[in-house]
């Protein structure tokens, strides 16, 4: 049986996730409240953010980024995406 949680972005009952997705506290959090479909949603925003500045996973300024886009993305209302960007199908 998979584990239910109260996913805070979609704000309903749903599948959580398997593991802790990030270290830290955070990491923590995210496990706790967020459902494995807005765990996906978060990687494809993830990814644009990395792609459009430039971004190395390994970097710890880079990392502290996108803790704090995490952070904005499931607990304060959502992230914005970076100024000028246009999605490659529009």
């Amino acid at each position: 049986m998979s584990r239910r949680v109260h996913c805070v972005k979609h704000q309903v009952e749903t599948e959580g996730l398997d593991f802790v997705p990030w270290p830290g506290p955070l990491g923590k959090r995210v496990f706790e409240n967020v459902g494995k479909a807005a765990w996906a949603e978060w990687l494809a925003h993830q990814t644009m953010l990395i792609n459009e500045n430039r971004l190395s996973p390994l970097d710890p300024k880079h990392r502290a980024f996108l803790e704090g886009e995490m952070e904005k993305f499931f607990f304060a209302g959502g992230a914005e995406k970076p100024a000028g960007y246009v999605p490659e199908d529009a």
